[in-house]
């Protein structure tokens, strides 16, 4: 593990047990002196730290804790801990055809309503990392368009007037096909990560469903330990 991964992993750590006292982390110089490393790849991790949510660094003051997120379970990949102007996504195709019998039951829809497919690729740090095909209801998003697959799905679903609640997601590990390599400029046989998606509004309607292969993928979780679960699984 690299000594910045090394360093993100055991600041989440120290910053879940609560171990800074009100919530500021010791100065840059500080930690490097602590973790016997140069400023500079201090600088990274905290950078890192910031740009998944979990400190804000305010000049002149030090850096301090977000508190919401020491109270709630955190789970971030390799996207999520990117800020948004270093992606990108490039729309290949957007199609609109009839909802098939399995595209009925994910959105409950009837039998001549229509579904928008689109297949875009998605630019990490100006690297092809994601390749992503996603299904929309069309009753739901008249409007849908090359712009809004090439720009914030979630932004354009809450302008429409839904609210977001959650995700289910699901990971497969793969190796790329030909077509699929192509599109992601690896080679065949690429190992990479399927990850599915269930996205859903407030009142239990699905209005996204997604299927991305990620190369490169990786991904943290960081969740309190139940005990009561914990418990009901051995006995």
């Amino acid at each position: 593990m690299k000594k910045r991964e090394f360093i993100v992993q055991d600041l989440l750590s120290k910053i879940y047990q609560e171990e800074f006292k009100n919530g500021k982390l010791p100065n840059q110089r500080e930690l490097a002196r602590i973790y016997g490393v140069s400023r500079f790849t201090i600088q990274q991790a905290v950078k890192n730290l910031e740009e998944i949510g979990i400190v804000r660094v305010v000049q002149g003051s030090g850096i301090f804790v977000h508190e919401k997120w020491v109270k709630n379970p955190l789970i971030f990949n390799s996207l999520t801990r990117t800020p948004y102007d270093r992606i990108d996504s490039k729309m290949i195709s957007l199609k609109k055809a009839q909802a098939t019998l399995e595209e009925q039951k994910i959105f409950q829809l009837e039998d001549q309503d229509e579904i928008w497919t689109f297949e875009r690729i998605r630019i990490v740090n100006y690297k092809i990392e994601q390749l992503e095909i996603s299904k929309l209801p069309v009753s739901m998003f008249p409007d849908f368009s090359q712009d809004v697959v090439e720009h914030s799905i979630q932004n354009y679903v809450e302008q429409k007037g839904y609210r977001i609640s959650h995700y289910i997601t699901s990971y497969d590990p793969i190796t790329t096909n030909t077509e699929q390599s192509k599109l992601l400029l690896c080679k065949r046989g690429t190992p990479a990560m399927q990850i599915t998606n269930r996205a859903i509004l407030e009142d239990g309607q699905v209005y996204e469903y997604s299927s991305i292969i990620a190369i490169d993928y990786s991904v943290t979780y960081i969740r309190p330990f139940d005990r009561e679960i914990h418990r009901s699984r051995i006995d």
